[in-house]
């Protein structure tokens, strides 16, 4: 893994009602979910190993940061290889 850095994950900030609810908006956020981990089949422990933060309290799951993670992982593997 040298010269890979790891990627950021994406949230989605809340929808703001008081202002004519508007569409949330990507944001860069603590780190991966569970659910997304599990995804890819990564442990929360191997996923720390790797430099990928785990952001523990998150319960959604988005597509984007599940298809960043499988990019990740193939080109540690190609690496490797």
């Amino acid at each position: 893994m040298v010269g890979k850095k790891p990627p950021k994950a994406l949230v989605k900030t809340p929808r703001l009602i008081s202002q004519g609810k508007l569409p949330p908006k990507w944001r860069e956020g603590r780190g991966f979910s569970i659910l997304e981990l599990k995804e890819v089949g990564l442990t929360i422990d191997k996923a720390r190993r790797l430099g990928l933060y785990v952001d523990v309290r998150r319960k959604s799951k988005h597509e984007v940061n599940m298809k960043l993670l499988r990019e990740f992982l193939e080109s540690l593997r190609k690496d490797t290889s």
